[in-house]
């Protein structure tokens, strides 16, 4: 049975985005898998008054069923008015790679999906992201479209290698295609490993710096697509304290190295008005399941350990909307 997104509550990205870069801050898009991941976010954006993107991979929805994630969905708007929050709720599919899974979302409630074809050639990206574009545009469901090659894992999507998106392909791509935003490489990838220590360089302070953004490819984007939404993926910070409290309880992250904050927020000031957070989240909630196993072995109770993971992701979440993204009290 189909239901659309308004029933639901929830709305597409496109005033979103026209605020976000009017404003020049960036749309959190958080992804999550379970109750608590929901509950951390709506509970973040409402005590910072911020418009968020709830984002759900195609692992996402296996895991949790998709029936149950249209009620999720549901409760979180519902969550977030008990709370006093009266920002606006996307639900989007995160990494979409064929036509029938973007179709099977938007008739089961979605408001907006990514089709990412970025793996094929550019007349086959067109021609899917097309497809995908004239089923959605009847529902007024947003699409988000990806040119360029992000590496790295982050569920079902694998790359070894990055290709950064070229800026001469944009106009023909976006004029063919009729996507409302565009996702591109300049430098972002998945996961917690996004560079190895050989690519990075050391501080004063002994911090591994990774290789800065490609904010020329970014610029040169922005004047071939004046006014026209920009998005990142693959842009976790991959903070410090929680690769050390994972290491210091148990856990082999040594490697681990994200994207500076700091480039981030000047992203944000740009076109680019959705930034997408996975991976920071998932390392918030282990650092806490692992402390609460360490300090408290005799711990079964799931609320035990996963209340406190629920705040600690809470927390992460306030602080990058208000540090980094610039979202707070934008709606």
């Amino acid at each position: 049975m189909s239901v659309h997104y308004k029933e639901l509550g929830l709305e597409n990205t496109r005033e979103m985005f026209k605020k976000a870069m009017a404003g020049k801050y960036a749309i959190p898009a958080y992804n999550f898998n379970n109750m608590e991941q929901l509950q951390a976010i709506i509970q973040a954006c409402a005590e910072t008054g911020s418009p968020v993107i709830l984002q759900v991979s195609s692992g996402a929805r296996k895991y949790a069923n998709q029936t149950l994630l249209r009620y999720m969905a549901q409760g979180a708007v519902q969550f977030a008015r008990e709370l006093g929050g009266k920002f606006p709720i996307a639900v989007h599919l995160d990494h979409g790679d064929t036509f029938e899974l973007c179709k099977d979302c938007i008739d089961m409630g979605f408001s907006s999906v990514m089709i990412d074809a970025s793996h094929h050639s550019f007349d086959e990206n067109i021609a899917l992201t097309k497809k995908v574009v004239d089923y959605a545009h009847q529902f007024d469901v947003t699409v988000e479209a990806e040119l360029g090659v992000l590496a790295g894992i982050e569920d079902e999507v694998v790359a070894e290698e990055s290709t950064y998106t070229r800026p001469e392909e944009v106009i023909e791509f976006v004029e063919r295609t009729g996507c409302d935003s565009l996702a591109i490489s300049i430098g972002t990838s998945h996961g917690a490993f996004k560079f190895t220590p050989e690519q990075c360089t050391q501080d004063e302070n002994g911090k591994m710096v990774p290789p800065p953004l490609k904010f020329d490819v970014l610029e040169e984007i922005e004047k071939k697509l004046p006014g026209f939404p920009i998005v990142l993926h693959g842009s976790s910070s991959v903070p410090r304290d929680l690769v050390d409290l994972i290491n210091v309880n148990g856990g082999v992250l040594k490697k681990a190295i994200g994207i500076p904050e700091e480039q981030l927020r000047k992203a944000a000031t740009s076109a680019v008005c959705k930034i997408n957070i996975d991976s920071d989240g998932r390392l918030a909630m282990t650092a806490a399941v692992r402390k609460v196993f360490n300090d408290s072995p005799e711990a079964f109770d799931p609320r035990k350990y996963l209340g406190p993971a629920r705040e600690a992701l809470k927390e992460l979440y306030k602080h990058k909307i208000n540090n980094v993204l610039g979202s707070a009290n934008q709606y």
